[in-house]
């Protein structure tokens, strides 16, 4: 998007991640796992319902309630629940349009693999990190597990530069 004094033809381009948002089905059980996770209780949470939520949203009337979590690296995860009879969940294969994931570094993939499966994390292989044997991240530790709602969160070990 151009702004008034951009040349014709000029992109405004982002300049940091400000959130992350994830909706889920309930916002307790997104806490819970999320605080236990990262050991650290929300930043903010509250019932959003002003009527700007409608239009920027294209919900007539909606109501969500909302939690603001700090992510490693100071990005907000934004957790929403839609107080909206008609939601259902997405499938949780990460194959499918729409799907997203959540990637956060970790210095010790298996430490944080083992500590996100005792906060309720479902691993998606049971045999923990994998190591990545090719492409730009080889030597690298990766892990994915379903946390709430079927979302996928994947854990990242860098691999050890010499």
């Amino acid at each position: 998007m151009a702004n008034a004094t951009s040349p014709p033809g000029a992109i405004a381009t982002a300049s940091a991640v400000h959130h992350v948002g994830m909706s889920v089905a309930s916002i307790d059980d997104a806490l819970a796992f999320w605080q236990r996770f990262l050991g650290a209780p929300a930043l903010w949470r509250e019932l959003l319902n002003r009527p700007y939520l409608s239009k920027i949203i294209g919900i007539p009337g909606v109501s969500i309630k909302g939690a603001f979590v700090e992510l490693p690296g100071g990005v907000i995860l934004e957790l929403l629940d839609y107080e909206a009879p008609e939601k259902r969940s997405n499938p949780e294969t990460t194959a499918n349009p729409g799907n997203i994931h959540l990637c956060l570094a970790v210095e010790d993939a298996g430490v944080a693999w083992k500590h996100a499966v005792v906060c309720g994390a479902k691993p998606v292989s049971p045999e923990g990190p994998i190591e990545v044997d090719g492409g730009p991240n080889i030597g690298a530790r990766v892990a994915y597990l379903r946390i709430h709602d079927g979302i996928t969160l994947e854990l990242f070990q860098p691999p050890a530069r010499v």
